[in-house]
């Protein structure tokens, strides 16, 4: 049967002729059948043979662990033909979930011990492609001997070992400490790529060690110094760049040595200056080199005109052909916007070049970096360039695109009136894809600017007379027409062209939107009060509304046959109540009563006289809905009623008296949540009065170069607990220890049960959406008990 086998060459010859898979697989089997019989026969001269062709059926995906015995066999004989081929038999059978590795330990310390280099260059491979700790610890003295063979052949795979022994087994770094000095002086390029790469290792794992190799930057700003300048020969030369590989792990080096550290971050500054003005960027080799001086320049204790040297490379980055280019600089300058702004700026044109881009990566980061790239100098003309990409970027970049222009308008508009006009033409142009908050904030925006209600009534009457598709317009102007028609019949506004509306032209296009397929019942429900609401505002005859409420009476929508119902009975029950009922909004001053509300609310934490007030109805039933994260549904969960002091215990405070009820004492701050530089620490307070109520104030801070956007924090707790969740202080934790967020829970636990909190975090951070969810069941006992 032995003698019937094929060769390697005739194996592979007849597996290429097979036309179908099963004939591969017929080829395959019967090959392994006589693999199998030659390994039993124990045949010595052609085992090695034998196991070259299961290595290969083994490479097409055929099982072949019954030769991983025989790759030991191969290993222990004295051949050098069966050591080469149980080598690798051993790194492509064997590893760490597998006890027979272990066998080959002895094997692989003898071959080390031989002196012959092929045979140590193999036993060197296999440890450091396959080494499990415990294989690492017995072997590591002999890899050590060999850092210092006369043989760079050998000494390049030793050290290459010891990077695999440093990442497997970090405690063995004293071991390889006193070599590491000594092979830094290697003029073989490939011992002294391994040594560097050996010390990253190191210094990455102890510090200790990253101490100790602190004293070798002038000898690295030496190496790398003579590789940029003078050269090298044309065997190390990859597109006229000197050994780039060399230099980009000197870089990373350097980086992690000057890290926080004054005196090495001096001693390469001139080096990095000569490295980015010396380096062509025209090969991709050039600007692998190029880009890794970038990161360490901007992750060392630079000088700033380096680092403006830097920004400039990714600048030209931009301008590269290579896609690839483009996006590790787009990418780097987002990294770069906090710390360096003034210096990204200068880049702002080609950046806005680069929202053109086909690729949908590239595409999708420089959105992200323009819109970091919006301050007050530049909001109008970075707002027009961006809604100019609005209206022809792919949809997956929609939502973030208008998301984006919304926050910087709110955040830098310079007049109000821009401000409206810039967030109706977002919702004009994508109004389907913006945030759920935009109608709000935008009612809430026109609410407080008087001076333009008729301008913003008359260009929202224009704008949903186009087109009624985009719900968030529809709403918003459905909102304004019905408080604000009177203004759009009176035709008084000089700031927009002549407009003649008649009030049958206002009814008509109401009912267009209550009659359309694609109105939202939310829409409806915002027409059916327009209309509503003009029945106060209109000199006409009001049977037309009428009509309308009663059919919607009727509806089957429940929000909107019940609204239908209610209306009705004002013009039935209580039409001299109507009126009244329906008056204008009053003017509401852009964040002015939530700014009144949060001092009144830490003001009265800080006496503990009396609770917080409560929060609004909207915001209990958004926080209901996470309740499901703790103990499934929460319907039959209840609002907590408020919590006011009373007379006896404000008398108490106002007097002072001595029977006063002494506070407790001071309960510990408690941090639940860490990642990336942002911070969420819970502070606790139990008023004296009530001593079933806790007093949460949620404190977010930001450590990192990044401000944290579109932060929100839901809370869950069991359904024996009653919560209100306060608004947030907002919804951006500004970067490097900036002002930070914060925002009041009010528990009440009327059985004082142990309590436990399940809490969701959303925000972006470095251009990346992030979602967390997870339990505090840590807090202190003094906070139930």
């Amino acid at each position: 049967m032995v003698a019937s086998s094929l060769k390697l060459q005739e194996l592979i010859q007849e597996i290429r002729e097979a036309k179908t898979q099963a004939q591969e697989r017929e080829v395959i089997q019967k090959e392994c059948a006589h693999i199998r019989a030659s390994f039993r026969d124990g045949d010595p001269l052609h085992s090695h043979r034998q196991l070259a062709k299961l290595l290969y059926a083994h490479m097409l995906g055929y099982p072949a662990h019954f030769g991983q015995m025989e790759c030991l066999k191969l290993i222990a004989s004295p051949r050098f033909t069966d050591k080469r081929v149980g080598y690798l038999g051993a790194m492509l059978l064997l590893d760490e979930r597998q006890d027979a590795h272990l066998l080959i330990t002895n094997s692989i310390k003898n071959d080390l011990s031989q002196g012959i280099e092929a045979v140590q260059g193999l036993a060197l491979c296999t440890l450091s492609a396959m080494g499990s700790a415990e294989m690492c610890r017995d072997l590591a003295p002999e890899v050590e001997k060999l850092l210092l063979q006369p043989s760079a052949y050998v000494r390049k795979k030793a050290v290459l070992t010891a990077v695999h022994m440093i990442r497997k087994v970090p405690e063995l770094s004293d071991t390889f400490l006193p070599p590491c000095a000594q092979l830094l002086h290697e003029r073989h390029h490939g011992v002294l790529l391994g040594t560097v790469t050996l010390i990253t290792e190191l210094c990455e794992r102890s510090p200790a060690a990253l101490k100790h190799f602190r004293k070798v930057v002038p000898q690295l700003v030496h190496t790398l110094r003579t590789l940029v300048m003078t050269g090298c020969s044309t065997e190390h030369s990859v597109s006229g760049v000197s050994d780039p590989f060399l230099q980009v792990q000197i870089l990373r080096l350097l980086r992690i040595l000057g890290r926080n550290h004054e005196e090495s971050s001096e001693t390469m500054n001139d080096l990095l200056a000569q490295v980015a003005t010396n380096t062509d960027a025209s090969r991709n080799a050039g600007s692998a080199v190029l880009f890794e001086t970038v990161l360490t320049i901007m992750d060392i204790r630079s000088a700033a005109g380096l680092r403006v040297l830097a920004v400039n490379i990714l600048g030209r980055f931009l301008l590269n052909s290579d896609r690839n280019i483009r996006y590790v600089a787009l990418t780097s300058l987002l990294k770069l916007v906090q710390s360096d702004h003034s210096a990204v700026q200068r880049h702002r044109p080609t950046v806005v070049e680069c929202l053109q881009e086909p690729d949908a990566s590239l595409s999708r980061r420089a959105l992200e970096l323009s819109l970091a790239l919006v301050n007050s100098s530049n909001v109008r003309t970075m707002t027009q360039e961006l809604q100019g990409f609005l209206e022809s970027c792919p949809p997956d970049l929609r939502a973030d695109c208008a998301s984006g222009i919304l926050l910087a308008a709110e955040r830098f508009a310079p007049t109000k009136r821009w401000h409206i006009d810039t967030i109706l033409r977002v919702l004009t142009t994508a109004g389907t894809y913006v945030r759920d908050d935009a109608v709000a904030n935008l009612i809430q925006l026109i609410g407080g600017a008087q001076e333009l209600h008729a301008y913003s009534v008359r260009r929202l009457y224009s704008a949903l007379a186009e087109d009624i598709s985009q719900q968030p317009l529809v709403q918003v102007a459905a909102w304004c027409i019905g408080e604000y028609g009177d203004l759009l019949l009176e035709g008084t506004c000089e700031e927009t062209e002549p407009l003649q509306v008649e009030e049958d032209m206002v009814l008509t296009l109401l009912e267009r939107v209550l009659q359309s397929h694609m109105s939202l019942p939310a829409t409806r429900g915002y027409a059916l009060t327009a209309l509503m609401k003009l029945s106060t505002r209109l000199h006409g005859d009001n049977n037309r509304i009428c009509q309308v409420m009663s059919i919607y009476g009727s509806c089957q929508d429940v929000e909107l046959q019940q609204r239908a119902v209610e209306y009705n009975a004002l013009f039935r029950k209580y039409d001299h109540l109507r009126a009244a009922v329906l008056e204008k909004m009053p003017l509401v001053e852009r964040g002015g009563p939530q700014v009144n509300e949060e001092a009144k609310e830490s003001k009265e934490v800080a006496q503990l006289s009396e609770a917080a007030p409560v929060p609004t109805e909207t915001q209990a039933s958004k926080l209901l809905d996470l309740l499901d994260l703790l103990d499934g549904p929460s319907e039959n969960a209840q609002h907590p009623p408020p919590l006011d002091p009373t007379p006896g215990d404000t008398l108490i405070h106002l007097l002072d008296l001595p029977c006063a009820p002494l506070p407790s004492a001071p309960i510990p701050n408690l941090k639940v949540y860490e990642r990336e530089g942002l911070q969420l620490t819970l502070s606790f307070v139990r008023p004296p009065g009530t001593p079933t109520l806790l007093l949460i104030t949620v404190t977010a801070t930001n450590t990192s170069g990044g401000d944290v956007t579109h932060f929100i924090c839901q809370v869950a707790v069991p359904k024996s607990f009653q919560l209100q969740l306060q608004a947030p202080s907002g919804d951006t934790v500004p970067a490097q220890g900036g002002l930070p967020m914060t925002q009041l829970l009010r528990i009440l636990n009327p059985n004082k049960a142990p309590l436990r909190l399940k809490l969701r975090l959303t925000y972006d951070h470095f251009g990346q959406s992030v979602q967390e969810i997870f339990e505090v069941n840590n807090l202190p006992v003094e906070t139930w008990q």
